[in-house]
């Protein structure tokens, strides 16, 4: 109960909050529809067009924060590893990485066409270098103690890298993950804005269009609770694969 309470409590004082907005009279009550009216129309999306937008996007998310872990962990492995090469990589990785995906839209749709290669690429980018950034600086971090410490146990270097590296990467591996998750759905509209039809980020920019909020409240609100699962998902597949790891609380 006591654990039912914690969680409950503050979605309750958001939706209070939500009302108390609504009904103050401090902001004009057509600029911030209801938590109930948004329900309604979550509902009526629910038999129509919202499924597949979810699908779509989730999709998307999931094709693009694959492809850029993939990429990101060999890179990192590189990277903390070889002081050398980090400190060669290291300028260019920051300058990609503080370029915003919507700037790059515009090349994006020149090189890869208008298509679901576009709207990847976009999220691909944004995970791959949060991905890498994350990854690398914790293996960078792994004391060089347990590698002499193997080394004097007579271990050659194949096994010190699959017996004592990669277990005290997966930490760090399972963070980038959900960091680079966190971004791409951060990014989810702005990869949606080449000309795409069905996605929560077409059905936020057409809502917008024509001043329905309600819908927009529906699709931020998805977006925001599919991120969350995914992100509890993630939690639950990391206290399973490193409870060896001792950990504060």
């Amino acid at each position: 109960m006591r654990r039912a309470f914690f969680i409950l409590v503050p979605w309750a004082t958001i939706v209070v909050l939500w009302y108390a907005i609504h009904y103050s009279g401090l902001v004009n009550p057509a600029l911030v529809p209801t938590p109930h009216s948004v329900a309604l129309r979550f509902w009526e999306l629910a038999g129509q067009r919202l499924p597949r937008d979810i699908w779509m996007s989730t999709q998307r998310v999931f094709l693009g924060v694959t492809l850029g872990i993939l990429l990101a962990v060999p890179v990192a492995f590189v990277l903390g590893w070889y002081r050398e090469v980090r400190g060669f990589i290291d300028p260019l990785l920051n300058f990609f990485r503080a370029l915003p995906p919507i700037a790059l839209i515009p090349l994006v749709i020149v090189y890869f066409g208008i298509g679901e290669t576009a709207k990847v690429v976009i999220l691909f980018y944004a995970s791959f270098f949060s991905g890498v950034i994350v990854m690398y600086e914790g293996i960078a971090q792994i004391s060089p103690i347990y590698v002499r410490v193997a080394r004097t146990l007579g271990a050659r270097d194949f096994e010190i890298f699959l017996k004592v590296i990669v277990p005290l990467t997966v930490p760090h591996m399972l963070t980038a993950l959900r960091v680079a998750l966190g971004v791409a759905w951060a990014t989810l509209v702005a990869s949606e804005l080449i000309a795409a039809q069905q996605g929560l980020g077409s059905l936020i920019q057409n809502a917008a269009s024509f001043f329905q909020l309600d819908i927009i409240y529906v699709g931020i609100i998805c977006i925001g609770f599919i991120a969350l699962a995914m992100d509890l998902g993630l939690r639950a597949v990391a206290r399973q694969l490193v409870a060896w790891q001792e950990r504060i609380a």
